[in-house]
């Protein structure tokens, strides 16, 4: 259901606020998680108190948020300006103000970093200790070395795997019913290894929760899993500072691609609504792309012919 001018002026005559508006429009027209929505609320209110009210401030206004956030990574700082601008755009597309004064926000050259890596005997140390602590059947080790299978084996983020529910788990078929930013589903196949891992905790989890991961009423949360992922990296002799939910994600897209998997495949497996989010990683197997490019295009094979 769209959020028309009349739906709007009701809610602003409720909450008065234009960035509880611009949030309201994000839940309500795009879908935006609620991770999105608080992000976006804390790069708002934080450029708030810098400007005064945001709905009416002016060029000269956004202009100091260049001294203010000076000291901010280059990342951050295209974060929050790109959070402005679609704030401003609202605005003006919904006639509550005529102009759009972002082009007076600061301009930061971001350069996207590249991602930290587990290299493949890394990543073995990892599952050995895993193996190891879950060789019996106590809960906690069973959970754990589920929750690194489907961490580097399918490659989900933090906070779809902590909130998967039971349903998502299917009986007849390898594959998650996963939900991710913005409220889209997708399936994403689940190993050999990954699914007997499954069936050994489901064996164990408390069975009255509707989460796959339950803990304390709830499911586990996205702490908790990188607390957990970081002790093991502790015990497995790996330093902890290199290993996070988010590392393990980037393992799986790396060694996928490594492997010879087409960047298109990788970009729904990860769940990228831009392929230009999924290219990051091909900066990790130069070598193996100029190779294959000399191994594979006509051209190539040509020139050995003749």
């Amino acid at each position: 259901m769209g959020f028309d001018k009349l739906s709007l002026s009701g809610y602003l005559s409720l909450v008065p606020d234009s960035i509880e508006a611009f949030l309201a429009m994000l839940a309500a027209e795009r879908g935006a998680a609620a991770n999105t929505l608080a992000a976006y609320r804390r790069d708002l209110e934080a450029a708030n108190a810098v400007v005064g009210d945001l709905s009416s401030a002016g060029r000269e206004d956004l202009a100091k948020l260049g001294a203010a956030w000076s000291r901010l990574a280059p990342s951050s700082l295209a974060r929050k300006c790109s959070a402005l601008r679609q704030f401003y755009g609202f605005l003006v597309d919904e006639g509550l103000r005529p102009d759009d004064p972002s082009p007076a926000l600061p301009r930061p050259r971001a350069r996207r970093p590249l991602p930290r890596l587990l290299d493949h005997a890394e990543i073995a140390r990892l599952f050995a200790q895993a193996e190891d602590e879950a060789a019996g059947e106590t809960p906690c080790p069973v959970r754990m070395l589920t929750l690194l299978e489907l961490l580097y084996g399918s490659g989900l983020r933090a906070t779809e795997l902590v909130s998967l529910p039971l349903a998502a788990v299917p009986r007849d078929a390898p594959f998650l019913t996963v939900t991710g930013k913005g409220g889209q589903q997708r399936m994403v196949p689940v190993s050999g290894r990954a699914s007997l891992a499954l069936r050994r905790w489901l064996g164990l989890r408390e069975t009255a929760s509707r989460w796959l991961f339950p803990s304390r009423g709830k499911h586990l949360s996205r702490v908790r899993l990188f607390q957990l992922l970081r002790a093991l990296a502790g015990r497995a002799g790996i330093d902890p500072a290199k290993v996070s939910p988010h590392v393990l994600r980037h393992a799986f897209a790396t060694h996928l691609l490594e492997g010879g998997a087409d960047l298109r495949v990788l970009q729904t497996l990860l769940g990228h609504a831009d392929i230009a989010t999924t290219q990051i990683y091909t900066h990790v197997d130069s070598a193996r792309l100029v190779a294959l490019v000399n191994a594979r295009h006509p051209l190539a094979r040509a020139g050995r012919a003749d």
